[in-house]
């Protein structure tokens, strides 16, 4: 309930102030589990996915975010918790199944879930390669794939940059794509490759960004 509360507020100031172009929303179900897969350019991308969509987006969030002390991390953790985002460790694979475990949850109660196939923050602004996380969510779960391209939110929110400036952003969804056909390739690399460059194709169309076909890095582990 506190959830719908809390974006039909943000919503109408983001709408309000922000004027975001959005295109193609009749294309995200209303209904059904659906696995939303945009690039990713700013922390903002997470808030303004589940503020323009109409119904309620799921995303994993690292733990930190959940464990903060002081007035400062309890109101954080609320924040977080209040808009849907699931808390998972980062930096192992025990915790990349964990994570994977818990979008299959999400999805199997028929809900929405949204997930960054490059796996993290683009820092040069380009897309790159997808991360197979996405495909292997898709394939096991049945669940369509609904691309979706973020344009200026880099610039609405740079990496460092803590308050949004107001700046021009345009979301873009794109036609599902449906996987149930591979359903039990299991841990086929060559199929879930190709399932994963179908997405990126999908969401290169609709971003316009030029492609770079490796993984990005997190900023601490390309250091």
């Amino acid at each position: 309930m506190f959830y719908w509360v809390l974006r039909r507020l943000l919503g109408a100031i983001v709408r309000w102030v922000y004027r975001p172009t959005i295109e193609g929303l009749e294309n995200v179900p209303a209904e059904g589990p659906v696995i939303l897969a945009p690039n990713h350019l700013s922390f903002a991308d997470s808030l303004v996915i589940p503020l323009v969509v109409p119904r309620q987006v799921a995303f994993l969030a690292k733990a930190e975010y959940f464990t903060g002390r002081g007035p400062r991390g309890w109101l954080t953790r609320w924040f977080f918790t209040s808009v849907g985002m699931v808390p998972v460790e980062r930096g192992n694979g025990r915790a990349a199944r964990d994570s994977l475990d818990a979008a299959l949850e999400i999805l199997a109660e028929g809900r929405a879930f949204g997930i960054y196939p490059e796996g993290t923050r683009s820092q040069d602004g380009n897309l790159h390669r997808g991360r197979v996380g996405v495909a292997r969510l898709a394939v096991t779960s049945g669940a369509p794939v609904v691309p979706v391209g973020l344009i200026g939110t880099d610039q609405l929110q740079p990496v460092g940059k803590k308050v949004p400036r107001v700046r021009p952003v345009t979301i873009r969804f794109g036609k599902p794509l449906d996987f149930s056909r591979y359903e039990g390739v299991g841990n086929n690399m060559p199929m879930l490759r190709a399932v994963t460059d179908q997405i990126m194709y999908s969401i290169l169309e609709l971003s316009g960004q030029d492609y770079v076909d490796r993984y990005e890095q997190r900023p601490e582990a390309a250091a």
